[in-house]
């Protein structure tokens, strides 16, 4: 069985192949007219190159590679076809993405593009098994479900990382912190017994966490490079992928209320932020009559800035939140005895305050120090 440090040297190498690659991707965007334009929509005011996708795609294809290559987890890249899978899955939707950013794709297009993504990760066997519901126990699934239930996986995640992509290092932040917590967590189930050995999910997420991280070296206000829907899409893809595979074969663990529910809580924590603004974008769009992928200006992120936060604190406190939530779901795994509510709840006050005090406070320094310098200008 692979160790973390295996797993951390993968996502060293994916991390250290999309930073090198960034420079060379912004140029080539440049060069190519492979641009995002500002528009009233969108919170940057300058031309920035699209590019960053590119830089963590070919960060994946080197990781695998060097996965391979190690002797510890070349079993998980032979005994099945499921990483050869998530490699030409993530291509499939890489190109989407791509032709998304240049030509602004139909809403039908997309989506079918997405859907060919999951067909593929599907056929190569990269997909759930079952599920764990409450009062109706686990539930196997049969193939005559799981085409759609990975499809439905695959466009909910895909959509979600693509719509809380709004700000500079939001997405990436987001993923890699929810993809090291799902690297960690798979580890330990193994560890204890509760998933499979040869699971490729620790990997897929390593590795999803290594190219985020490289990516936001030129992504972080102010972006010199965006991860476009090409990026956006990929990450998405490989969150399902990883999701799919550790939540959907986690085995039954009668007696410990966490592992109980938690094939069927676990993405939901993690992911917590992108999927609670994807829901509430689907509602609100619902309501308003408008389509699912009318853009508009009232995620999460929107409401933070015009709360009150600059872009570098809307960033930060929402991957503090995201942090909160991952801590939650690694807690029991290592203190299984110590009651995870109260730390959380503690964590969650103080993100709380913070998140709706600061911007008042700020507001005060400023009036303040404008006070202070117009009385010393008097004197």
């Amino acid at each position: 069985m692979p160790t973390l440090g295996v797993y951390g040297l993968i996502a060293l190498v994916a991390l250290a192949v999309t930073m090198l690659s960034t420079p060379a991707a912004r140029s080539l965007s440049l060069k190519i007219g492979y641009c995002a334009e500002p528009d009233e929509r969108k919170v940057h005011q300058i031309v920035t190159p699209y590019g960053g996708g590119g830089a963590m795609f070919l960060g994946l294809c080197v990781a695998l590679i060097a996965a391979f290559a190690i002797p510890a987890t070349r079993l998980l890249m032979t005994s099945s076809h499921e990483m050869l899978g998530v490699l030409l899955a993530c291509g499939v939707i890489f190109v989407v993405g791509v032709l998304d950013d240049f030509r602004d794709m139909s809403a039908p297009a997309k989506v079918a593009g997405q859907v060919l993504a999951a067909t593929v990760l599907y056929f190569a066997g990269c997909t759930m098994y079952q599920l764990k519901l409450p009062f109706a126990g686990f539930i196997v699934l049969g193939p005559s479900v799981l085409p759609i239930i990975t499809t439905i996986w695959v466009l909910a995640l895909s959509n979600a990382v693509n719509l809380i992509d709004g700000l500079d290092g939001l997405a990436g932040g987001i993923v890699a912190i929810a993809s090291g917590t799902l690297c960690v967590y798979g580890l330990r189930l193994e560890q204890l017994g509760f998933l499979p050995n040869n699971d490729p999910g620790p990997l897929i997420a390593a590795v999803t966490c290594g190219i985020s991280l490289g990516f936001l070296k030129d992504n972080f206000h102010p972006a010199k490079l965006f991860m476009g829907d090409a990026g956006a899409l990929m990450l998405g893809l490989l969150m399902s992928a990883s999701t799919m595979v550790i939540g959907g074969r986690t085995a039954p663990a009668g007696g410990v209320t966490f592992f109980f529910f938690a094939p069927l809580l676990i993405p939901v924590f993690i992911l917590g932020v992108p999927l609670t603004d994807t829901i509430f974008a689907f509602v609100r769009r619902t309501l308003s009559g408008q389509g699912f992928h009318t853009p508009d200006k009232n995620h999460i992120h929107h409401r933070l800035m015009r709360l009150g936060h600059g872009h570098r604190r809307t960033v930060l406190i929402l991957w503090m939140w995201t942090a909160l939530l991952c801590g939650f779901v690694l807690f029991p795994l290592y203190e299984p005895r110590t009651n995870v509510f109260l730390p959380a709840a503690l964590g969650a006050l103080v993100i709380g305050l913070f998140t709706w005090f600061s911007p008042i406070l700020t507001s005060r320094r400023r009036l303040a120090k404008e006070a202070y310098e117009a009385e010393t200008a008097r004197r």
